[in-house]
């Protein structure tokens, strides 16, 4: 896909990758919506980029409203007369023991992770199949494909989208509209902050920084790619772990000792 002069909606935007992801883009020549609850670092955003000649509006939402998606759907199509391009990437993250998540935790994530996603989806869908063309781009994990001890709501949320984003894909084939599904492994953001920066720093886990992540999920925007896993070894673990599960399982096991030391609080 040429980016130059395609209306880009993104969730999450004012993030880490976020906002790398929406300069690159706009760098592109894209023209951008970038959604998200921060409103002052949106507008920190939209100065810099429209200060650079991008072409950029701002839509400050709360995505744990329930009407918010139907209404963003509708601010992306008034102020950008369509959408090309939809970027799911706003998430939220847990890292704690399962019998430690509460009920209210557990269903926000939910809806932020895996609902919000698919209401958007259905919402600007129809303009896509209209014209013939278009992409919706999942950010992931590489947790929704390896079920990730102390990530468990995290894990299922993502392994969800992943699902939705399969079926979707096959279900719009030859329609002309395209999934694109990334799994980043450990970012660099503060979304990781704290207790998940500890514990991936003693077991020594990969880590990417946001930069090196968004520059990767325009790369497979523009390779029009299907699934777009990010960091070695993680993409192999993600095949091993789809044919031979019970292998990982003994692989993570002396891990997860450690790690529920951290999700514990007592790390």
């Amino acid at each position: 896909m040429n980016l130059q002069g395609k209306r880009i909606l993104i969730t999450g935007a004012a993030g880490g990758i976020g906002r790398l992801l929406a300069l690159g883009l706009a760098r592109k020549g894209s023209t951008l919506l970038l959604a998200d609850r921060a409103a002052d670092a949106l507008e920190s955003l939209r100065g810099e980029i429209a200060g650079s000649g991008g072409q950029v509006k701002i839509a400050s939402v709360d995505l744990l409203q329930p009407e918010a998606p139907e209404q963003l759907a509708a601010t992306a199509l008034q102020e950008l007369g369509g959408v090309d391009v939809l970027i799911n990437l706003a998430g939220i993250m847990s890292f704690k023991l399962f019998q430690e998540e509460t009920a209210e935790n557990i269903e926000r994530m939910w809806r932020v992770n895996t609902i919000v996603p698919m209401q958007l989806t259905r919402a600007l869908l129809p303009q896509m199949l209209a014209r013939g063309d278009g992409r919706v781009v999942n950010v992931g994990s590489v947790f929704g494909s390896i079920g990730f001890p102390c990530f468990t709501t995290y894990s299922a949320n993502k392994f969800a989208v992943r699902g939705f984003s399969e079926a979707l894909r096959r279900e719009l084939d030859g329609t002309g509209v395209g999934v694109t599904y990334v799994g980043p492994r450990y970012v660099r953001t503060p979304i990781n902050a704290g207790a998940v920066a500890r514990m991936s720093e003693a077991l020594k886990m990969n880590m990417d920084d946001p930069d090196v992540v968004a520059a990767s999920i325009v790369r497979a925007i523009e390779r029009d790619k299907k699934d777009h896993y990010i960091g070695f070894p993680e993409c192999l673990f993600v095949r091993i772990n789809g044919i031979l599960p019970r292998l990982v399982d003994g692989s993570l096991r002396k891990q997860t000792a450690e790690m529920r030391e951290y999700a514990a609080g007592r790390k």
